[in-house]
Parts: structure tokens; C-alpha cells; sequence
């Protein structure tokens, strides 16, 4: 693994790659690019997730659990962004894949394709032994503040309503308290 990670209050490690989205309206699947400049400029949050492998059988579950809950990050002002060291091929072939078949369908959100290794190095959750990243989510502000960072081993799923209940949290300005949630009191 890395030895540095990004500092919480900080400006986040700047990003940009290709990603794979899926347009609803088209019904079609499509290379594109993405930067956290550019969300930036956009004025808007940011949730950068990583996952370790594309084709692979736990990644689904935090995969489809970020996407049953993409209402609550667009509602957020919030941009989601999955990714891992796959290449934007291997990510288009999983997601024109069926669930059925051991793929991941379509996607409401991007997968960012990090191949070179740099994006998972910068943000502290490269394991550099198998080329492939750790389970780290970042919360990052519309400023690109590192407001939150998660991370947990490859082998353990993450909790999307911890993730999502900490960027409204986060997005209150305020102190919230253990298991706190939109419209309880803040301090």
C-alpha cells in the first residue's frame, strides 16, 4: 500500500481519466473523460470510490449499492465516480455484461479507468503488490477539500448509508452526532 494518504482539510489529489458511462436516454454505453477540476468548476461535491477489480464477485455488491442510492448523491449536488485499476475496456465489458452472466449492467454513475496506477497511488490506497486498489471512498467538497476518507481492506464491502449519511452530514456545516440524520438536530 501507499505510504502517504491525503490529509483531511486539505485539497484532494487531483484526478483525471477515462471513464465508461451509460446513457439511459441512448441506451448506449460510451467512453468519456473526467476530472476533479472540472466537477470543481461545476460547483460540485464529490465521492471517489474505489474498488479493487472489474469481473470480480464482492466488487458488485458495493458497485450496485452506490447505484441503488445515485437519487441521494444527485440530490446532494453530489458527483459519484467509481474506480479501479482496470482499464476503460475491461470496465465497458463488465458493464455490457449482464448481472446474470457476472456482469455489473448499467450504471448510473462513471467508472474511471486507473491502469497507470496513479490515481489509487495519489490517493493512498494502491496496493502496490497486486496492482490493484483498496475499497477508499473521499468525500470531497465543491471547493476539493478532503472533507472524509473511508477505506477498508479488499476483502470487506462498504456501508453506501454511511457514505451517503456522512456527505449530508458533512454538507450541514455543523457538528452532527452519532447516527445523526437530515432533519435532527445538529450542534
Amino acid at each position: 500500500m501507499s505510504n502517504s494518504f491525503p490529509r483531511l482539510g486539505k485539497p484532494a489529489p487531483l484526478f483525471e481519466g477515462d471513464v465508461v458511462r451509460f446513457d439511459s436516454r441512448k441506451k448506449k454505453i460510451f467512453f468519456d473523460t473526467i476530472s476533479l477540476n472540472k466537477i470543481i468548476e461545476e460547483k460540485k461535491w464529490t465521492v471517489l470510490f474505489f474498488y479493487p477489480r472489474d469481473f470480480s464477485s464482492l466488487c458488485p455488491t458495493d458497485i450496485h449499492s452506490f447505484n441503488r442510492r445515485i437519487k441521494d448523491f444527485e440530490k446532494a449536488n453530489c458527483v459519484l465516480v467509481g474506480c479501479s485499476t482496470d482499464s476503460k475496456n475491461s470496465h465497458k465489458a463488465w458493464m455490457e455484461k449482464p448481472r446474470t452472466k457476472g456482469g455489473i449492467d448499467k450504471l448510473s454513475y462513471p467508472l474511471m479507468a486507473d491502469p497507470s496506477l496513479r490515481i489509487a497511488r495519489s490517493y493512498g490506497v494502491l496496493q502496490r503488490e497486486l496492482g490493484q486498489a483498496l475499497r477508499g471512498t473521499f468525500v470531497i467538497n465543491d471547493e476539493g477539500i478532503l472533507m472524509s476518507l473511508a477505506v477498508n481492506p479488499a476483502k470487506i464491502g462498504r456501508s453506501i448509508d454511511e457514505t451517503v449519511r456522512t456527505l449530508q452530514a458533512l454538507q450541514t456545516g455543523m457538528e452532527c452526532p452519532a447516527g445523526w440524520r437530515p432533519g435532527r438536530k445538529t450542534f
